[in-house]
């Protein structure tokens, strides 16, 4: 299964954690990292490869030896990570199978801060996935940062209480910027290359009860639409942050 996975999972950025380094400048690899290298990539030793420390700088590895026991590579690690995207997330709690996939693109497109909220039409269930372990979590992200090329991980933020977050929380979340709730059937249009600190909300399958978008509305949120086309969440989150991007 690990085998199938790493195939189609190319990781454009190695991302390494202070635990691998054994010396200022020299890390060891084991496990899923160095059998991507081995079997995906294809390097051998004297190849130089992209990495990046987790939270840290970016750089270039080369690498020293192969053994079965690790793989080590001498890093150079001086370039900062791409700026992050100015938008806030909130999605309301996905299916854990979709969730997966939706973290890894939030990951890998900048987005720094997430808020995983409740719904009416969030299955209660959800709530108590394995998914939303702290460890499993940031393995997806994980991920995304491998694909996207950055190092910052993103903060997560599970509410699994909608009102209180909506009137405890929200307004200092969204304070200085502007707020849009995508909701299928209204007709302003998401903004292309708005550029500016934002806060988007995205709703579950079917989307958000009327009650929640007014209670949403009554926080500064601007409801917006991607036009007539129904698109499922996993699918609707890059399209919305690429085009606030």
């Amino acid at each position: 299964m690990r085998r199938q996975f790493l195939a189609f999972a190319t990781m454009n950025l190695i991302l390494l954690d202070e635990e691998d380094f054994v010396t200022d400048s020299r890390v060891c690899l084991i496990g899923r990292r160095r059998d991507h290298i081995l079997n995906v990539h294809r390097a051998v030793i004297g190849d130089e490869l992209r990495v990046g420390l987790l939270n840290g700088l970016m750089g270039c590895g080369r690498i020293l030896s192969v053994t079965d026991q690790g793989l080590e590579i001498e890093t150079s690690l001086d370039q900062q990570p791409p700026e992050p995207l100015a938008v806030t997330l909130l999605l309301a709690l996905p299916r854990p199978k979709m969730l997966r996939r939706i973290l890894q693109s939030v990951s890998s497109l900048g987005v720094k801060k997430m808020f995983l909220i409740n719904s009416y039409r969030v299955d209660k269930s959800f709530w108590g996935s394995p998914v939303l372990q702290s460890e499993k979590l940031q393995e997806q992200l994980v991920l995304g940062l491998e694909q996207g090329i950055d190092t910052i991980l993103p903060e997560i933020h599970l509410c699994p209480r909608f009102k209180p977050f909506v009137e405890d929380r929200l307004p200092d979340i969204v304070r200085g910027t502007t707020a849009y709730v995508a909701h299928p059937g209204v007709e302003s249009a998401c903004p292309h290359d708005f550029n500016k600190p934002a806060t988007l909300a995205i709703g579950p399958e079917g989307g958000f009860i009327p009650y929640e978008v007014e209670k949403l509305q009554n926080c500064g949120f601007i409801p917006i639409s991607l036009g007539e086309r129904i698109l499922r969440v996993e699918t609707a989150v890059p399209v919305l942050l690429s085009r606030l991007i």
